[in-house]
C-alpha cells in the first residue's frame, strides 16, 4: 500500500534520474554535483557541501493537509503484467542490470534477508536502476561498491538480486491529495539557474509516476518559488512544488513479488545520490 514515503522515494529517483540519466558513476547533465535525498538538509552537512560547490536537492511533503479524495468504488482491479525487459544476473555479491525499463517493474536487492525494493521509472535506465538502489543500500548502513549497471554489497554475508512484474490485482480502499516540494540548495545563482531546469522540465512532462506497490501516483505542478538568504551569502534556494495524488490499496497477490516472505528496508530514504 502506497503512503508518503512511497511518493517521496519514486519523486527522488525521478530527479535523481534527470540530472544523472547514465548513473551516479559520471558527471551530472549540468556538471554539478547534486546530493539528492528525503528530508531536510542537516545544516552543518550542508554548510560543509555549499562551501565544496555540491547542491543538495531535498524532497518532502509540504506541511499542507493532506486531502481525502476518496470517490471510486472499492473493486478489484487486474494488473496485466509487463513483459521481462529488464534483467539482473548475480555474481557472488553484486548484481548487474541490463535491458529495457518500463513502468510497472520493480527493481530489489536482498542483503542479509533484508529487501531493498525500487519501483522502476520510466525515464529509467539500468544505470539509473543501480545507482538507486545503491542509495537505498547506502541509506541502509552498507558500504556499496557502484559502477555503471552494477551494484554490490561487499560485506553481505548473502546477497541476491531480482526483477519482476506486477501482475494479480488491486483494490483501492483510500484516496488523497499531498503536496511535495523538491528544493534546491545552491551555493550561486548559476548552479540554481542549470538545475532547477532540468528537474522541472522532467517532472512537468510527467502525468504519472509509478510507486512501489504497483499503483501510480498523478503528477501536477502546483507552484515554484526563488529565494537569496541575504543573511547567508552562499545560500540560494529555489523550491519546486508538486501536487500528487495517489492511492492507498490491498493487494489480492503481491503487485510484485520479489523474494517471498521477508524483512524490508523501513529506511528507504534517498540519502546519498551524488557522482563517486
Amino acid at each position: 500500500m502506497a503512503d508518503q514515503a512511497d511518493v517521496e522515494t519514486a519523486l527522488a529517483a525521478i530527479v535523481a534520474n534527470s540530472l544523472y540519466p547514465n548513473g551516479t558513476g559520471v558527471p551530472s547533465v549540468t556538471g554539478n554535483v547534486c546530493r539528492i535525498y528525503r528530508g531536510f538538509p542537516n545544516a552543518p552537512s550542508l554548510d560543509a557541501d555549499l562551501a565544496a560547490g555540491v547542491i543538495n536537492i531535498s524532497i518532502a511533503a509540504t506541511d499542507g493537509a493532506v486531502r481525502n479524495v476518496t470517490r471510486y468504488p472499492r473493486r478489484w482491479v487486474s494488473v496485466a503484467p509487463v513483459g521481462p525487459v529488464l534483467s539482473v544476473e548475480v555474481a557472488a555479491q553484486a548484481a548487474v542490470f541490463s535491458g529495457d525499463c518500463a513502468v510497472g517493474q520493480l527493481a530489489g536487492v536482498k542483503v542479509n534477508g533484508v529487501v531493498y525494493p525500487y519501483a522502476v521509472q520510466g525515464n529509467d535506465s539500468p544505470a539509473t536502476v543501480a545507482s538507486n538502489l545503491a542509495a537505498l543500500l547506502r541509506a541502509g548502513g552498507w558500504v556499496v561498491d557502484y559502477a555503471g549497471a552494477a551494484v554490490g554489497v561487499p560485506g553481505a554475508e548473502t546477497f541476491t538480486a531480482r526483477v519482476v512484474s506486477g501482475a494479480g490485482a488491486l483494490q483501492e480502499i483510500k484516496r488523497q491529495i499531498q503536496d511535495f516540494r523538491i528544493t534546491l540548495w545552491c551555493p550561486d545563482p548559476a548552479a540554481r539557474d542549470a538545475v532547477a531546469p532540468v528537474i522541472d522540465q522532467v517532472l512537468t512532462g510527467l502525468k504519472f509516476i509509478a510507486l512501489a506497490d504497483g499503483s501510480s501516483a498523478h503528477l501536477v505542478f502546483a507552484g515554484s518559488v526563488a529565494g537569496d538568504n541575504a543573511a547567508d551569502a552562499t545560500l540560494y534556494r529555489r523550491d519546486l512544488t508538486y501536487s500528487a495524488e495517489y492511492p492507498t490499496t490491498l493487494a489480492q497477490m503481491t503487485p510484485a513479488m520479489l523474494f517471498g516472505v521477508t524483512s524490508v528496508s523501513v529506511n528507504a530514504a534517498f540519502v546519498e545520490n551524488i557522482q563517486s
